[in-house]
């Protein structure tokens, strides 16, 4: 964290990455004077509402983070910056976006939890667009120029307004993340399930485990198991109205609807209080691991790994066939996960996989056939990218194994 003070003494001459966060109500001009070396500018939590008309004076930014402030239209001279590639507007009170405000190198635009009711044209004609998180605004409709964002791997639309399926995205040759929960075409379905609900009364939420954009996870003890569940629990209390991924009651409802599999997190009960949503789990064994590390900035839309992480070939291939398991039973139940990637995945020595996290899963089974069709493509496509991150960090000694190439063949089919 940076100081405004440490920019106007001039110590900061050079920096290439600048983060502010002082409650400031106008952007500081000082800011400007750096526009020969910034390339990253963060000044999340503050309480700003305008950019000044020569802010594309900084020519070298390529990322922009102004999240939880006050802005109520996407600043127009955005569009006017060179190199902007990844801008973050998550949490203001954005009403309107104008077909000007956006960047010819866009790559990921982040407008989550806004009030968005439309977007312009333009956001089709940006053709390097990957990743586009649009979660919790008013959209009731998507422009149909977005049948031309060939390269858009991931989008999340989840807790908006649209009246119909988006259909002008199932045809994209590179989508492989796509939620949409919780709008007016799907909102909170009705699922069956043979889960037993339990009061929070029943348990103790003791340490927290791990918490992620939809919840925090804990560990519990029982205090009434009438219903004779593991002992061993871990509890996912649900955040609040909407997160990064759509409503609360959506995750539970596809985690319900998905059911049981040996490689998914097991649910044994849940809680539907409203002030006290949650999902009881089995707990996870303490000898398994984090598979993968999230996306980067450079990689936008795929997963990295620690320096140094290495799979065996035979490795790789179980937990291929494993993951493969778990996009058919799901595909059986009419679920998206929506979010197939190594991070959400955890791993022990013999290679044994499960998944969870179900933030951005969807239920589709509701949907025309093609429209159903069309998700499985999209969801395979998602697995193809995860057999290639997984060969990645393969073995180099295994790289000309025939399992390599067959995995390798499978990937590139699925994509």
């Amino acid at each position: 964290m940076h100081t405004l003070e440490q920019v106007r003494s001039g110590e900061l001459a050079g920096i290439t990455r600048l983060k502010i966060s002082q409650q400031l109500t106008s952007f500081p001009s000082e800011i400007l004077t750096l526009a020969d070396s910034l390339e990253i500018l963060d000044l999340t939590d503050n309480r700003l509402s305008q950019l000044p008309d020569d802010f594309a004076k900084l020519t070298k930014l390529r990322i922009v983070f102004m999240s939880n402030n006050c802005f109520t239209e996407l600043p127009k001279v955005l569009g006017a910056c060179p190199n902007l590639e990844m801008i973050g507007f998550k949490s203001n009170q954005i009403t309107t976006v104008d077909e000007t405000a956006l960047p010819e190198k866009l790559r990921w635009l982040i407008l989550t939890d806004n009030k968005i009711t439309q977007l312009p044209d333009s956001l089709g004609l940006r053709p390097r667009l990957q990743k586009l998180a649009l979660a919790g605004n008013q959209l009731t409709e998507l422009p149909a120029t977005m049948a031309q964002l060939h390269n858009l791997e991931l989008i999340r639309l989840s807790a908006n307004r649209l009246q119909a399926f988006p259909i002008q995205l199932l045809d994209l040759p590179k989508l492989a993340w796509l939620a949409f929960s919780g709008n007016d075409f799907n909102r909170h379905q009705q699922v069956d399930n043979d889960l037993p609900q339990v009061s929070p009364a029943d348990y103790q939420l003791q340490h927290v485990l791990g918490q992620g954009a939809s919840g925090v996870i804990s560990l519990a003890t029982w205090r009434n198991n009438a219903h004779q569940l593991a002992d061993d629990i871990a509890v996912k209390v649900f955040k609040g109205e909407v997160t990064s991924d759509g409503y609360p009651q959506d995750e539970l409802n596809a985690c319900l609807k998905t059911g049981r599999h040996p490689n998914l997190v097991q649910s044994l009960a849940h809680v539907t209080d409203p002030k006290h949503l949650a999902l009881v789990m089995a707990l996870i064994p303490a000898h398994f691991k984090n598979l993968g590390l999230p996306p980067t900035f450079e990689t936008c839309t795929r997963d990295t790994f620690p320096d140094g992480f290495e799979l065996t070939i035979k490795q790789i291939d179980s937990m291929v066939a494993q993951m493969t398991d778990v996009i058919t039973h799901m595909q059986n139940q009419g679920v998206s996960h929506g979010d197939i990637y190594a991070h959400n995945v955890l791993f022990d020595d013999e290679a044994n996989i499960l998944v969870g996290d179900f933030g951005a899963a969807s239920i589709y089974d509701d949907q025309p056939k093609e429209i159903q069709q069309k998700m499985k493509t999209i969801e395979s496509r998602a697995l193809g990218y995860f057999i290639e991150d997984l060969l990645s960090v393969c073995q180099t000694q295994d790289r000309t194994s025939p399992t390599f190439q067959k995995l390798h063949n499978q990937a590139q089919n699925l994509i």
